[in-house]
């Protein structure tokens, strides 16, 4: 059965009832999932609150510190930014040393130079809103 519509909308709520109620059982079960989803994707879709800007940690770079700990070092300095929006050009770093052997201290100093580069947009973006 369909729930109780909502106060207003009249006709809507009158053409979404025939419209329902002229549907097979089956068919009316998937309108309802349908009608769930589409629900549950409103509320998760709506505007976050305004972020407060969050300052990076600091953490100094200790001597021969491997590309993984540095990695985990800035992630860990840098919890405001996107994890997926680094992923790609994290691994890009880390295979130019892993496979092409390029030297740790200068994937590293990529690495620093990308965390502060994609905060500065975080910064810039939250300073927009």
């Amino acid at each position: 059965m369909l729930p109780t519509m909502p106060m207003g909308g009249g006709g809507k709520n009158n053409k979404l009832l025939a419209l329902y109620q002229g549907l097979s059982c089956e068919d009316q079960q998937t309108l309802m999932a349908l009608a769930e989803f589409l629900k549950y994707r409103s509320t998760t879709r709506k505007k976050p609150e305004p972020q407060q800007l969050q300052l990076p940690g600091n953490s100094e770079r200790p001597p021969r510190e491997s590309v993984v700990a540095a990695i985990r070092r800035l992630s860990n300095c840098y919890p405001m930014l996107d994890k997926e929006t680094l992923l790609h050009e994290t691994s890009d770093l880390m295979s130019s040393h892993v496979l092409k052997g390029r030297a740790a201290s200068d994937v590293i100093d990529d690495l620093e130079a990308l965390f502060v580069t994609r905060y500065d947009e975080y910064r810039k973006k939250l300073e927009q809103d």
